[in-house]
């Protein structure tokens, strides 16, 4: 069995602080055997991380913003271009060997698909299902991706969202080992999520309310 924190990103995102030295302390911490760096519209920290090596197995990712909202891609082997169609965004993923994963699907706070969603489940165009974000406080928001995952019977992922180095390692999956793309999903099907909420490093700050 593996422990698999399925997003989190790096300083390259621009809205997180996470060197790949304080990455590789908390990998160490945490009993993380697998990380997918998931940096925003970028893949250059996650392939510096296999280059020079964290203490873990780095999945190269990508957090792509599209017209409908975030996708993630996992496994890629080149970057995928941002403020595509949702449509050609995952096409792209699939096209270079990747699989695509539905980031807090239903999370108003964030730039999520919502509706969107379900249509690209309902199209065969989605792999993964994002079943618990670590910083989604409302529970009833990782349900509601965790009933979608199931109605189109996909695999559910688990992600500590991390934007810091305190927040890796929130949530994560424990799997069966894995050798690619197709064995990683499969593997998600006989896992174990472990998270808890963590409110770390929020993306965006909210101003304060008017009275």
């Amino acid at each position: 069995m593996v422990r698999v924190d399925c997003h989190l990103h790096t300083a390259a995102s621009g809205d997180a602080v996470t060197t790949l030295d304080q990455l590789a302390e908390r990998v160490a911490a945490c009993g993380l055997d697998v990380v997918c760096i998931t940096d925003h519209n970028v893949t250059s920290a996650a392939v510096a991380a296999i280059e020079r090596g964290i203490g873990a197995r780095v999945i190269v990712g990508e957090e792509v913003r599209t017209q409908a909202g975030d996708l993630i891609g996992l496994f890629l082997t080149e970057r995928v271009p941002y403020v595509l169609p949702v449509a050609e965004a995952a096409g792209r993923i699939r096209a270079q060997g990747g699989l695509v994963y539905l980031p807090h699907p239903f999370d108003p706070d964030r730039s999520s698909l919502g509706q969107a969603a379900a249509a690209l489940c309902a199209d065969g165009l989605a792999d993964i299902v994002e079943v618990f974000n670590a910083k989604i406080a409302d529970e009833s928001l990782n349900q509601r991706a965790a009933d979608l995952a199931a109605r189109y019977d996909l695999p559910g992922g688990a992600g500590s969202d991390a934007h810091d180095p305190a927040g890796v390692g929130a949530a994560y999956l424990e799997m069966p080992d894995f050798d690619g793309p197709a064995s990683f999903a499969e593997s998600m099907r006989r896992a174990t999520v472990i998270g808890e909420y963590r409110p770390h490093a929020q993306r965006y700050p909210r101003p304060p309310r008017a009275r």
